[in-house]
């Protein structure tokens, strides 16, 4: 299989922003890490573990939208934007994360670098 980063990376946002959280989870590898924010927590290895991190974001109208992408090799580094409206709160944060994908397209690394100085409540 061709793994093309860029679509990947396409693909995650478009599936984050619909909101299922095991169509997010299935976008990674079984033995997969994510660590969001960087520094800031836990890291969640495994599948089911980063299918929990993603119930954050059930029941939340959510959408996203990329800002710059850079590849190379199976591994992709991108700068969105996320809003997400949960009823009273509205807010918008711009992260930038980087992934590694597999020979199947899975996502392997999931890290996330964003502060509380990325983050506008709306």
């Amino acid at each position: 299989m061709t793994v093309d980063p860029g679509e990947i990376v396409k693909r995650y946002l478009d599936t984050v922003a619909s909101g299922n959280v095991d169509d997010v989870a299935a976008l990674y590898a079984e033995d997969a890490t994510l660590e969001d924010p960087v520094g800031g927590g836990e890291v969640h290895i495994g599948r089911t573990a980063i299918a929990g991190f993603y119930q954050a974001i059930l029941g939340a109208q959510i959408s996203t939208e990329l800002l710059q992408l850079r590849t190379g090799g199976h591994e992709a580094a991108f700068l969105f934007a996320i809003t997400i409206n949960a009823g009273e709160t509205k807010m918008r944060v711009e992260p930038i994360e980087t992934m590694v994908f597999d020979s199947e397209g899975k996502i392997t690394s999931m890290k996330a670098y964003w502060s509380p100085a990325d983050m506008t409540m709306l």
